[in-house]
């Protein structure tokens, strides 16, 4: 019985890479000059800070391009609120996210069910497995996933005919 994974992967390598990248022409340019602004990646994800809002708003552009440009699909960021960070600092938080949540996983399995082909979505943890009889019913799925707007963004993996 055919099979395949419908799940949210991150190339962390890519993003490692363009945070360095930001880094990089954060220090570099002109107008960066003395904003003590900085991208840096942590556990728990990536750190904004800068010495206004308007700076860190820079900042966030300038991330984002280079996140962009490495093709890593902005949908996959959850940006926090700015938060003042003593002084003039400011800092933003911005989680990745991996997996698919469970409202996420309930949301995609009721859109799999509505296009009304013989296949059976399960949630398995962080990802979504959908099995059906025929190969040409798993393909016309993923069509139809990839042409709808989703929050998060999806991978089909693990194809197994």
């Amino acid at each position: 019985m055919p099979t395949f994974d419908i799940a949210v992967k991150l190339d962390h390598n890519e993003v490692e890479n363009a945070v360095n990248q930001a880094s990089k022409e954060l220090s570099q340019r002109y107008d960066f000059k003395g904003t003590d602004s900085s991208v840096e990646l942590t556990e728990e994800g990536i750190m904004l800070r800068a010495n206004s809002e308007g700076r860190l708003d820079a900042a966030r552009d300038v991330l984002e391009t280079k996140l962009v440009r490495r093709k890593v699909d902005l949908r996959s960021l959850d940006k926090q609120k700015a938060q003042p960070a003593g002084g003039k600092m400011w800092r933003q938080q911005i989680k990745l996210v991996e997996g698919i949540g469970k409202d996420e996983a309930k949301d995609l399995v009721k859109r799999i069910k509505d296009l009304k082909l013989k296949a059976q979505p399960s949630i398995q943890g962080d990802v979504v497995r959908v099995s059906g009889k025929k190969r040409d019913d798993l393909q016309d799925i993923i069509a139809e996933l990839k042409k709808m707007e989703f929050p998060l963004p999806l991978s089909f993996t693990n194809f197994r005919d």
